[in-house]
């Protein structure tokens, strides 16, 4: 059963404890969230109402029931400075407003669930909503020219592929700390440029040329990381299976994507 906001408002703990006690779940997979990373620079109360009290009480409704409880998380509970990758057991250091209220959220979570699995994930696309490939296809067809940002480097996660490795733990009982993006990795002008190789061989008219650029050039409210980059130690240690590399889910989601477009 899938929960839209109208359905359930997770910063309504009675509401919560009503629809979860009513549907007696096996297993949460807990995907809502305030990810508008620039705007909680300004609205810190509004993240942390849904991120950090939200999960709480997702967390407390999923106890009473006995229910296993994912929490999905990002790579910004990290402070992107590291050389190498991060594993799940690494000491976060979030830079970020959403990334502090995250971390809030992982911290309830350990706190209030016996059966929780936090999985951390990074560079998220797919068909429904929003995301960065979304928009460069459509800039790669409306602009000559692009810049895109290529000292920040993390790995890019097609849903489905998420959606796959989800499915694979919730029927474990290797609770814990994962880190799950397809593997590999990429700075976003790198992914720019696979984005617009990959979609040109599939017919879209991509014009546009694009260049490197610092993220010194392109100043936002809130910090980015420079390193998202997440190691597998978990997945490796508990015999799970892997995310495909990070191309093959691209290459899979831009045919999805034609062929909705031409439905």
């Amino acid at each position: 059963m899938g929960c839209s906001r109208s359905e359930l408002d997770i910063t309504n703990l009675e509401q919560c404890q009503q629809v979860i006690n009513e549907f007696q779940p096996d297993s949460i997979i807990h995907c809502a969230a305030y990810t508008a990373v620039d705007a909680a620079e300004t609205d810190v109360d509004g993240a942390y109402k849904v991120n950090a009290v939200g999960t709480r009480n997702v967390a407390v409704a999923a106890e009473e029931v006995g229910a296993k409880l994912v929490y999905i998380s990002t790579d910004y509970v990290f402070n992107g400075r590291s050389a190498v990758p991060y594993q799940e057991y690494d000491n976060t250091d979030p830079q970020s407003v959403y990334g502090k209220s995250k971390r809030a959220g992982e911290v309830l979570t350990q706190s209030l669930s016996s059966r929780y699995f936090i999985v951390r994930t990074s560079w998220v696309y797919g068909l429904h909503g929003n995301n960065f490939v979304k928009t460069m296809l459509r800039l790669g067809q409306e602009k000559p020219q692009l810049q895109v940002v290529h000292d920040q480097k993390g790995s890019p996660t097609y849903t489905v592929d998420l959606a796959h490795f989800l499915e694979e733990l919730i029927h474990t009982e290797k609770y814990g700390i994962y880190h799950a993006s397809n593997s590999g990795d990429c700075t976003w002008f790198e992914f720019t440029q696979a984005i617009f190789e990959e979609a040109r061989k599939l017919g879209f008219k991509i014009t546009a040329q694009v260049e490197p650029c610092t993220t010194e050039q392109f100043p936002r409210p809130a910090p980015r990381p420079a390193n998202s980059v997440m190691d597998h130690l978990s997945i490796r240690t508990n015999g799970l299976n892997d995310l495909r590399p990070w191309l093959e889910g691209l290459k899979d989601f831009l045919n999805q994507l034609k062929e909705s477009n031409n439905q």
